[in-house]
């Protein structure tokens, strides 16, 4: 028993460098980045309750109030500027660029726990009182900014981690929450290719067709996914057991390399064709924190290992 515990906690507790956790914020710092950027012209449309879409800020903040009370909202700090006489696009444009500067903060890793708690909290609030215009991308981004806030921070490429009397965070722990990342990626994958076995839409290709043929994902001629619809139960049966298979391949050393390089290669894919860029991106970025960061550390050792022996040769020479 003291053996398999001892081995428990070697495997929780292994130290590790922050290599995953540099990777972590630099890409979760420049995904919000982007999101602010991409929703700046619509920024008072989308959160706006004065806005004349069908779908307004008040309408989705009641149905938040309707299943818990507690969900962080942009109604709330709406509220507080009202308090203090500020208008709603005061507000809501305060709100725009602390977020775009505190992301900013984050991407160079200066006052990385506050500046990644800011945004997480802001992004928090804009994804759920935008959440009927919303789909996975702010979910996995708001539980990579998560990690990311109550990680080991700063790593030792981040701003504060060269500041005078700012030390990167302890190695243990550094294993430890990337520990707990592995997991959570590797259960989202799996009940993710789980539920996609469970329908017909994948094994037959329907439902691929059905994503690329959608508005506003329809960025592919047509014609051309005629010439080349005998591919989609392939690629449907691919994903089906790439995704399924993710948390029992992509551990082993030997499998590690694969099943990383074609989990991202499927994201790069949906991007280029559904025009979801964002989601590929975030995607890419949590693997690569959680088992990217492992492949960059061993192909570092066995570069310094070989450039060591070369060393060596020359000078018994």
């Amino acid at each position: 028993m003291s053996s398999l515990t001892n081995r428990l906690r070697n495997f929780l507790l292994k130290p590790q460098s922050s290599i995953w956790l540099t990777i972590l914020r630099v890409g979760l710092g420049l995904q919000v980045l982007c999101y602010g950027l991409s929703l700046r012209r619509d920024w008072l449309e989308l959160l706006g309750r004065e806005n004349q879409g069908l779908i307004r800020r008040d309408l989705t903040e009641a149905m938040l109030s309707a299943r818990s009370p507690f969900i962080p909202r942009v109604g709330w700090i709406v509220d507080i500027g009202a308090h203090l006489g500020l208008s709603e696009p005061t507000v809501l444009w305060t709100v725009w660029t602390v977020l775009m500067f505190a992301a900013l903060l984050v991407v160079i890793g200066l006052f990385c726990r506050i500046s990644s708690a800011v945004v997480w909290l802001l992004y928090l609030c804009t994804a759920k009182s935008a959440e009927l215009l919303s789909y996975g991308v702010d979910n996995f981004t708001i539980i990579g900014l998560f990690y990311l806030t109550i990680a080991p921070l700063p790593d030792s490429m981040a701003l504060d981690a060269r500041r005078r009397g700012i030390l990167p965070g302890n190695t243990t722990l550094q294993g430890l929450h990337r520990r707990v990342l592995q997991f959570h990626m590797c259960i989202i994958y799996f009940f993710g290719g789980l539920t996609k076995c469970l329908g017909n839409g994948w094994w037959d290709g329907s439902n691929i067709w059905r994503a690329l043929i959608r508005p506003p994902s329809n960025i592919i001629d047509p014609e051309i996914l005629i010439r080349w619809k005998d591919l989609f139960p392939i690629a449907g049966v691919f994903i089906c057991l790439l995704e399924t298979g993710y948390p029992f391949f992509i551990w082993g050393k030997r499998t590690r390399t694969i099943w990383f390089t074609c989990i991202c290669a499927m994201h790069l894919a949906i991007g280029l064709t559904l025009g979801m860029y964002l989601f590929a991106f975030i995607m890419i970025v949590l693997n690569a924190a959680a088992f990217g960061a492992g492949l960059v550390s061993r192909g570092r050792t066995e570069s310094q290992r070989k450039h060591g022996t070369g060393i060596i040769d020359r000078r018994a020479a």
